[in-house]
Formats: C-alpha cells, sequence, structure tokens
C-alpha cells in the first residue's frame, strides 16, 4: 500500500504543499480560489528548531483518531487504508476528540464547517498534490518498502564513494 513520505533534508519550507493542498480542496481547485473560499490545508509544516518540518497524517493501522471518534464519522477504509470522517453516513459532530487523539498532530479543525479535518490523500487524484507540488522532491507516494529500498541503496553508494 502506498504512503506519503518524507525526506526532511529536502524540505526548505516553501508551503507549495500546504498550498496544493488547499487548492485541490477548494472548489475553484486554485490557489487564489482556496484562499478566497477559506480552505485550510491538510498538511502543516511547523518550524521545529528552525528547520521546516512537514506533518501530515500517517494513517495510522490502528488510528487513535477512529478510536476516540465518538459519532463514528473517522473510519478507516479497508481496501485503501485512508483514514478519514468524510463520506460516511455518520457526521463529524464537531467534539475534537480525534484532535487529542492523533499522535501526530494531524488533525485540525475545518472552522468554515465546524468538523475536524485531515489528509484524505486526494482520493480523485492518482499522486496526493502535496506530493506532485513538491518542488524539491521531499514528499513522495510510494510503497514503503520500496522507499526503504532506495534509500538504503543510496546510503550504500554513499559510503562507497566516501571509503
Amino acid at each position: 500500500m502506498k504512503e506519503i513520505l518524507l525526506d526532511y533534508d529536502k524540505c526548505n519550507g516553501c508551503m507549495a504543499c500546504a498550498q496544493a493542498c488547499a487548492a485541490e480542496h477548494s472548489e475553484s481547485k486554485t490557489i487564489v480560489g482556496a484562499i478566497l473560499e477559506g480552505v485550510r490545508p491538510r498538511i502543516f509544516v511547523q518550524s521545529v528548531d528552525g528547520k521546516p518540518f512537514p506533518i501530515i497524517c500517517r494513517h495510522c493501522e490502528d488510528a487513535p483518531c477512529v478510536d476516540a471518534c465518538m459519532a463514528g464519522a473517522m473510519q478507516k477504509d479497508p481496501e485503501t487504508g485512508v483514514v478519514t470522517n468524510e463520506g460516511h453516513a455518520e457526521a463529524c459532530v464537531g467534539c475534537w476528540m480525534c484532535i487529542m487523539a492523533c499522535p501526530y498532530g494531524a488533525v485540525d479543525r475545518d472552522y468554515r464547517s465546524n468538523t475536524a479535518l485531515k489528509c484524505d490523500r486526494c482520493p480523485e487524484r492518482e499522486i496526493p498534490a502535496c506530493v506532485a507540488s513538491c518542488p524539491n522532491n521531499a514528499l513522495f507516494y510510494t510503497d514503503v518498502n520500496v522507499y526503504a529500498d532506495a534509500r538504503r541503496t543510496a546510503e550504500g553508494r554513499r559510503l562507497l564513494a566516501i571509503g
């Protein structure tokens, strides 16, 4: 199953990922439209000791936000593994239990609808908007094992070049 993965060393904090996310979830599908519509991004770029640090929902195997959701709105799709509170018969009631339960701080409040807001991996797209927009290739949408193998290979090449 594909995941959104990060290479923190490549992130320069340009916020292209957040802008693309907001645009993708806006009615206009544009950055300017997203700003005018008040659409919030579902990826967060935090500054940690002066270094940009992208935070995105990990769609946990045992998702604490799902367990904490008293309304049953937050659910994990058994086929895709995506955790979301959108598109279900049960409606988010804005209790914020999911926000408190998320160990990554990846769930936010949508002030327009007073509901929880989190990454849905852009279900209409082959590659999530945040990944497709990253000019530094800091974000990847790939299988975890493929990513890990590529990182090991790159590290091996680096070590061989040194010694």
